[in-house]
């Protein structure tokens, strides 16, 4: 299982990569591995509004439909088109195939996250 240093990571096995005011959110390595192929992710629109600990999307895989729970809320300012095409890029690289990039709301939100090291514990 592969994990980022410099991420932040919720207990949903989602990620998170702050810059400056924003944040892109995937999932994670083990996420992907765990749903196997990925055919498929909805995600939000434009300026929809996500709230921590709430559905924004929903990853669909040969196995299974799994819901996605915002690791931090802001308005989504722009969404990964490339994943309307190529799904199957979260399996190829789940670190760099984000889903959204929002403006946080509320930075202190950050600190309910986990660091990589406690992120690895929880998910092996």
């Amino acid at each position: 299982m592969k994990v980022i240093p410099s991420l932040r990571y919720s207990d949903k096995h989602t990620w998170v990569r702050v810059e400056g005011e924003f944040a892109y959110i995937g999932i994670t390595d083990f996420a992907q591995d765990q749903l196997g192929e990925i055919l498929f992710v909805e995600m939000p629109e434009l300026e929809d509004e996500l709230t921590q600990g709430e559905e924004f999307g929903v990853v669909e895989s040969s196995k299974v439909a799994s819901d996605l729970i915002a690791p931090i809320s802001g308005e989504v300012v722009e969404i990964n088109e490339k994943l309307d095409d190529e799904p199957e890029y979260v399996n190829e690289d789940a670190y760099d195939a984000w889903i959204v990039k929002v403006k946080i709301s509320d930075a202190d939100e950050l600190e309910n996250l986990l660091t990589a090291e406690k992120y690895e514990a929880i998910a092996e």
